[in-house]
């Protein structure tokens, strides 16, 4: 019999009445759910250190961060969002696995969070902002089908990168934007070399590289 591993998620979504943005990705690591930490892991959101978004947001905010798995590293990032009105809201609750990896393609039986219901409570979010797009079991993907049990569908405000669009929730008739901003980790460095206005960049500074884009990029939204 193969083996499968439920990897659910470890964190209540991150959030409250002043939230005004909202980060929705899929899950983290495995790791994360197992508490098998690897040094340099922070016990939070998006704490795995082969991830970006926290060394990201550091760079534009000089936040001075600690990346080490400790209290006063969460600390850090949890005073950074609620001054920033920034929440984070996953919408992968599980998935099972055969192999067990972070990879967004490898998740089975996935059961999603309902991002709608938490948006009819926390009326002040305007901004859902997707680590990552609509390749399939990305978050963006993800929203869009569970949108659809709600029959709302997004609608394209921009195919720029990144690409975006709104919808208007379906109790509250708030019109929420939702940016799929290029995915902070490794795996998207590939995507990220590909496109035409990466390379324009690189080629007038040999230095510029793919962390560099996602700066630029991120801070239009943060």
């Amino acid at each position: 019999m193969q083996y499968v591993f439920k990897h659910t998620h470890p964190y209540e979504p991150f959030i409250d009445h002043a939230t005004e943005k909202l980060i929705v990705g899929t899950l983290p690591p495995p790791r994360f759910t197992t508490k098998e930490l690897k040094e340099g892991d922070v016990d939070f959101c998006y704490g795995s250190r082969d991830g970006q978004l926290w060394a990201i947001l550091d760079s534009i905010f000089n936040l001075n961060l600690k990346f080490e798995t400790s209290i006063y590293a969460i600390e850090q990032r949890k005073e950074f969002l609620r001054k920033r009105k920034i929440g984070v809201c996953d919408i992968v609750a599980s998935a099972e696995r055969t192999k067990v990896d972070a990879s967004d393609i490898g998740m089975q039986n996935i059961e999603l969070r309902d991002v709608l219901s938490y948006l009819e409570k926390y009326t002040k979010v305007h901004t859902l902002l997707f680590t990552g797009g609509n390749s399939k079991n990305g978050p963006e993907y993800f929203f869009r089908k569970h949108l659809k049990k709600y029959s709302v569908s997004l609608v394209n405000i921009s195919d720029e990168v990144p690409k975006i669009h709104q919808f208007t929730h379906p109790i509250t008739k708030t019109i929420i934007k939702t940016v799929s901003l290029v995915a902070p980790s490794g795996a998207a460095n590939r995507a990220v070399g590909s496109l035409e206005s990466y390379k324009k960049m690189k080629k007038e500074n040999p230095s510029f590289n793919t962390v560099d884009f996602r700066v630029l990029q991120y801070k239009d939204y943060f």
